[in-house]
């Protein structure tokens, strides 16, 4: 049988797989790519080809321009597809609206790539699903016991009983672009939140799109042009880094949130001024890494980013083989808009 490393392995523009001769989630342009999902640490511009599921394309498309790639290849959920030989279907990650694992098989050997994931209800994407595989190739954001995190619906849950708590004070969510902020929208949907909710100009081509592709976010109001003041017992949705800039403070006495894993960490949420942190994060906690190794049972599990030594230890004392790969280029919480304009 032929070694996983035959297969894939990780070079400097990222997993390179020989016998089909393409890349997973390149960190530079390459002839052909097998994209993950779209945020830009995984999904890139100017590679000569992209095999990607619908969602990521359009995804990519919105965000680079209609010609972010000399060609495209769709892949829906569960379709069987192959490039030179080597065959690939996508599977849902759970991550953000057309987030995929690539469960690439040759000569059969089954090494599944992850990409980002979690295992938490989305209402804003298809569920993660584990699929059986030689060698799982996780990330591991964050992989450390520290991190376990709370029901969103229960972060979101004192969101809304703030708004009650202060009903005269405007509450601005830092959420990112793609897929943290349309899921904070649609747990607050949930939680019975039928006023509009207002997003700063950098977030509507993507919710836009997420409306497109029948994610139903409900009445959404533009913020600019708003008077000074205002905003009173609204919530407002923006770019992490516009919750600390002017923007911000052209509303009435506001409240600070701002909706990621990295706000269980009291430090960072003191270090960026956060009033209201919302631990919500559209990467596996601790549980959920451990729990998908279990469920999967591969016979190796190889670690791309993140906190590789917590998991690499936990694997070997529960009898399983794992290594880090180390990959670079891949950031540790999901990226903002490509580029953040005054509102």
């Amino acid at each position: 049988m032929i070694r996983p490393e035959d297969l894939l392995h990780p070079t400097p523009a990222g997993l390179y797989c020989p016998p089909g001769d393409f890349y997973v989630d390149p960190v530079r342009p390459v002839d052909r790519a097998v994209v993950t999902h779209g945020h830009s640490d995984h999904a890139r511009a100017g590679h000569g080809a992209v095999l990607a599921t619908p969602q990521t394309l359009a995804i990519m498309a919105e965000r680079y321009g209609e010609e972010f790639t000399g060609r495209r290849q769709a892949a829906a959920y569960g379709e069987a597809t192959s490039i030179n030989g080597v065959d690939i279907r996508l599977h849902p990650a759970g991550h953000v609206l057309g987030s995929a694992q690539a469960e690439v098989r040759w000569q059969g050997l089954t090494i599944v790539v992850s990409g980002d994931y979690k295992r938490r209800r989305d209402p804003t994407c298809a569920g993660f699903e584990p699929v059986p595989c030689h060698v799982f190739i996780s990330e591991a954001t964050f992989g450390l016991p520290v991190f376990r995190h709370p029901p969103a619906e229960a972060e979101v849950g004192r969101l809304v009983k703030s708004l009650g708590q202060f009903p005269k004070r405007a509450h601005l969510v830092g959420a990112y672009a793609l897929g943290k902020a349309q899921r904070i929208i649609a747990h607050l949907r949930e939680a019975g939140w039928e006023r509009p909710i207002y997003v700063h100009g950098a977030l509507e081509r993507l919710n836009a799109l997420y409306e497109r592709e029948g994610v139903a976010l409900g009445p959404i109001l533009p913020t600019r042009d708003l008077p000074k003041g205002s905003l009173g017992g609204e919530v407002a949705i923006a770019p992490p880094s516009a919750i600390q800039d002017r923007w911000a403070r052209r509303f009435a006495e506001p409240v600070a949130a701002f909706a990621s894993g990295w706000m269980g960490v009291r430090a960072r949420a003191r270090q960026k001024g956060v009033e209201l942190p919302l631990v919500v994060s559209d990467h596996a906690d601790w549980d959920e890494l451990t729990a998908t190794f279990r469920e999967v049972a591969p016979e190796e599990i190889w670690i791309t980013h993140g906190r590789e030594e917590g998991l690499c230890r936990w694997a070997e004392l529960h009898g399983m083989k794992a290594r880090a790969l180390r990959l670079v280029g891949y950031d540790e919480e999901d990226d903002e808009s490509l580029e953040v304009r005054p509102d």
